[in-house]
């Protein structure tokens, strides 16, 4: 069975220019400096963290 891996998907676009309509929020703004934050949605707490390269990890 071949897998065709995420990069090469050709109908899904990963990153895209913000709309209009959609509100861009710096991580700095949202870190305060600290590399680790505590999001709750609809009741349940998630953990966004800045990895030592710099990316964000969410974790339920």
């Amino acid at each position: 069975m071949m897998v065709e891996k995420p990069d090469s998907f050709s109908h899904a676009s990963l990153q895209r220019e913000p709309t209009a309509e959609m509100r861009v929020l710096e991580s700095a703004d949202i870190f305060r400096g600290a590399t680790e934050i505590m999001i709750r949605h609809d009741g349940v707490v998630y953990r966004m963290k800045i990895t030592r390269q710099g990316k964000l990890i969410l974790n339920k």
